[in-house]
Parts: C-alpha cells; structure tokens; sequence
C-alpha cells in the first residue's frame, strides 16, 4: 500500500496562514471528497480562511496553483489520474508533478502534490478520505503543506550567520 511508512500527519498550529485549495472536475466524487478533507484539515489546524478553485484536468492544476501560491501561504492541488491503456497517463503525471514541484520551488510556497495517480477507480476511493477509506490524502497533503508553510515561517525567523 502506498502509505506503508508514512508518517502520522496531526493538525499543526496554522493559525494566521492562508490556504489555496486548486482541485479537478474529472473525477468529480472523489475529487471533491478529498477536497472537503482538505478543508476539515485546515480547519482542524487553525486556518480560517480558505480560498477555493477548480480547474478542468490535472494539467491545468499548476497555472491555477501558481495564481494561487502568490496569495497564500500554502496551496494543495488536487486530482485522480487514473491509468488507461495509451501513454498519456505517464504524460500526464510527469507534467503535475513536474509543474508543481516547480511551481513550488520558484514561488517559495509550499504546494502538495494530491493528485491520485492510480490503475484503477478503488484504489483512488481507497485514498480518497472516504470513511472506508485506507488514506486520506486530502487531509495528509494540507497537513504536509502548513507544516511546510510553518517551517519556512520559522527559518526566516533565524538571525543570518556572519558574512550575510
């Protein structure tokens, strides 16, 4: 299973903190399950003020995450990309990862990466937050990124070193 060894994600003290929430139509049930997780988990840390989006496809997820990353302190995307019998599964999914680690990377956001890349339907139901569910990927990826978006808080907070 794909969560073997992840570790225990708790809510964090986000209080203060602005979260984007970018998610797909395709696969709309599970999509929105997993983004209403996404909200329980950043209201469960604090946050307040969530702000929404939705976008077509998962190829779309990295132009309206980056609209979203230079507003907020933390954006989750999220999707289900589901493999099928052509390549453009693998194109795809190279595409949002790559997009979005970059994304995340050249704004200094914490941007998680929830998008569900699976063989079939139940193994996205599987972890999709659902209360039969195994993972709760919704709630673990905004976890991961206000606790990204508080460590980042926190480096700025050291004094630089001599010679800065």
């Amino acid at each position: 299973m794909a969560g073997h060894g992840a570790p225990e994600l708790e809510p964090v003290p986000a209080d203060g903190l602005l979260l984007g929430v970018v998610s797909t139509r395709w696969h709309s049930e599970l999509v929105e399950q997993m983004a209403e997780r996404a909200v329980a988990a950043a209201k469960a840390c604090g946050v307040t003020e969530v702000l929404t989006a939705q976008v077509a496809g998962s190829v779309e997820l990295p132009v309206a995450a980056q609209a979203l990353a230079r507003r907020c302190d933390a954006v989750v995307a999220l999707g289900v990309v589901i493999r099928g019998e052509t390549a453009h599964f693998e194109y795809v999914c190279q595409a949002v990862t790559e997009g979005l680690t970059r994304l995340s990377l050249d704004e200094s956001t914490p941007v998680a990466h929830g998008v569900l890349t699976v063989d079939t339907e139940q193994q996205a139901r599987d972890r999709a937050g659902f209360p039969d569910s195994s993972e709760d990927k919704g709630w673990q990826a905004t976890v991961a990124a206000l606790d990204a978006a508080l460590t980042i808080r926190a480096i700025g907070k050291y004094p630089t070193t001599a010679g800065d």
